[in-house]
């Protein structure tokens, strides 16, 4: 933390507001800043000490590193509209053997081997990328909250159903576990204020134990005298 403020790092497509919001709320003493990055410097400019923690896409290098994996995202294919995978709900890899794919030097998805036939230009980014396939030049793959990012209304995409996929994870130096980021991993985990982890958990109150009530003892019966 520095100068009063939470830096928070997101690659692309992570949609960190709700998260920011619930932070508004539970620590209104420290502004929480978010700082969009490329994928690829999330973590040098966390180990660099420029962020305290960062939404990253995984798999990431790992070492003096905390990360938690949040969620993994679907794989979609970015067409022209009148492209004939518009016609269908969705996809396999097989059904673009015969496209141009465009392999985007920023370009966040893990390969074994590559569909389709390499596009005849690799893009310097993402956003290129999606600038030639509107001008019919070749398709596309990546994670769906990109095609989001870059929507276009002369593009669309549909689901590869057998395509690698890439998942958002949080990070955070191991030895920066501070109070603070306690309370992000709580956020982001869905914690309540009232959790017992977090920077200033809510003592919830002592139940009292119920008052016991003692009956009157019993009068001793005098034994009788024999006449």
């Amino acid at each position: 933390m520095t100068k009063g403020e939470f830096r928070l790092a997101y690659a692309p497509g992570v949609t960190p507001g709700k998260w920011a919001r619930v932070w508004a709320e539970r620590v209104r003493e420290v502004p929480l800043r978010l700082i969009q990055v490329p994928a690829a410097e999330a973590v040098p400019l966390l180990r660099d000490g420029g962020v305290d923690a960062a939404f990253v896409r995984l798999p990431v290098d790992r070492e003096a590193l905390h990360v938690i994996p949040l969620y993994v995202e679907t794989t979609v294919v970015v067409v022209p509209k009148d492209h004939v995978v518009a016609a269908v709900e969705e996809v396999e890899l097989a059904d673009l053997a015969d496209e141009d794919v465009f392999e985007p030097l920023d370009e966040v998805l893990t390969w074994a081997d590559r569909p389709g036939q390499p596009a005849f230009t690799r893009p310097e980014s993402t956003a290129d990328a999606i600038g030639l396939v509107a001008s019919g030049a070749g398709v596309l793959l990546l994670p769906q909250s990109l095609a989001r990012l870059h929507h276009r209304k002369d593009l669309t995409y549909r689901p590869v159903t057998d395509a690698p996929q890439s998942q958002i994870g949080l990070a955070w130096l191991e030895a920066a576990t501070t109070d603070l980021m306690e309370e992000l991993i709580g956020i982001v985990r869905g914690r309540t204020p009232n959790s017992s982890r977090g920077r200033n958990p809510q003592q919830q109150p002592a139940r009292k134990k119920p008052t016991q009530k003692h009956s009157a003892p019993k009068p001793r019966r005098r034994p009788r005298r024999r006449t």
